[in-house]
């Protein structure tokens, strides 16, 4: 329990707005529940929600102490009550999920930390139990791999450090296959494929350029391809990275002639326009576990293959009817 005095400066204020402040990290439908049930009190006794303050009051608050902490992108899933996930699979290892467009695997500079999918996955292991952070010295539930704020598709998180370690392990080994459907503008030829380019970094940009020969500071970027389905003036691709650079199937298939339907950074805006997309339509929507090396306490997974069964701008162009 935390006792507060109210000072000069915040008398005035209605009770729930005042605590909303002094507990930042406690949601606010938490903080309702907690004035309806007196866990905060106004003086000894239980006040309502717009009860305004008055200089010399005293709050308890019987609130755990991790909700007082500084809101950071570690604590960020403190504020969640109802995780938003969309799970694909998941075991007592790993969890994966099927990632929204738009949403960011962590915070961004501009600290939208709440709203993250690891913040939402560490919400859903705490208020399951399978997570326990006080009782954690190091360990924080975390993501295996990452995929662009505006790319859809699997995600894959580790519930402990072990399983961690290992799909790290596998991922820089090149041993989990990704594979992801891109909506493109045109039509590759050949229908299908492999792309091998040479990718610079503009880091003040965020933005990676494709050379066909190497030059200094480039990183080498393989993709394999196939046409899948065409509609129109689109072609649905499935694409097989094969190596895992920033920006790689975008950038690439731009410089191929065929950029992806919706993307505002590699694409071209009167194509996109056209359609009415302003998001990238890319989507890592199937993945395999093709372990060659031991995998440990995760060798259960090898051979195994998880896909997404529904992709909006699938249904949306391309009809598998």
């Amino acid at each position: 329990m935390k006792e507060i005095i109210v000072g000069q400066n915040d008398a005035g204020q209605r009770l729930d707005r005042f605590v909303s402040k002094a507990v930042p990290l406690l949601p606010a439908s938490l903080l309702q529940k907690y004035i309806r049930l007196k866990r905060i009190k106004v003086n000894g006794r239980g006040a309502d929600r717009a009860y305004k303050l008055r200089e010399g009051d005293t709050l308890q608050l019987y609130i755990n102490d991790e909700f007082f902490e500084k809101p950071t992108e570690e604590n960020a899933y403190l504020r969640i009550t109802k995780p938003d996930l969309v799970i694909v699979y998941e075991d007592e290892n790993i969890l994966l999920v099927n990632k929204r467009s738009g949403q960011l695997c962590h915070s961004d500079e501009e600290g939208n930390a709440h709203n993250t999918l690891i913040a939402h996955i560490q919400a859903y292991l705490y208020l399951k139990g399978e997570w326990r952070p006080q009782e954690e010295n190091a360990f924080t539930p975390a993501l295996c791999n990452r995929i662009d704020r505006n790319t859809s598709g699997i995600v894959i998180a580790a519930k402990n450090a072990e399983a961690l370690r290992i799909m790290n392990e596998k991922i820089r080994l090149r041993e989990i296959d990704k594979y992801y459907y891109a909506a493109v503008h045109g039509r590759m030829n050949p229908p299908s494929g492999r792309l091998v380019g040479y990718l610079v970094k503009d880091a003040a940009k965020n933005q990676v350029y494709v050379s066909d020969k190497s030059v200094p500071g480039a990183k080498t970027a393989i993709l394999e391809y196939r046409t899948v389905k065409t509609a129109g003036n689109l072609s649905l691709l499935e694409c097989h990275l094969i190596t895992g650079r920033t920006h790689q199937i975008r950038a690439q298939l731009a410089h191929a002639g065929c950029p992806l339907l919706g993307d505002g950074k590699y694409g071209r805006e009167k194509l996109n326009r056209q359609y009415g997309e302003s998001s990238q339509a890319l989507c890592s929507w199937r993945l395999v576990f093709n372990f060659k090396t031991d995998g440990g306490a995760l060798n259960y997974l090898n051979g195994k293959e998880f896909k997404i069964s529904s992709i909006d701008f699938v249904e949306k162009y391309f009809n598998f009817n």
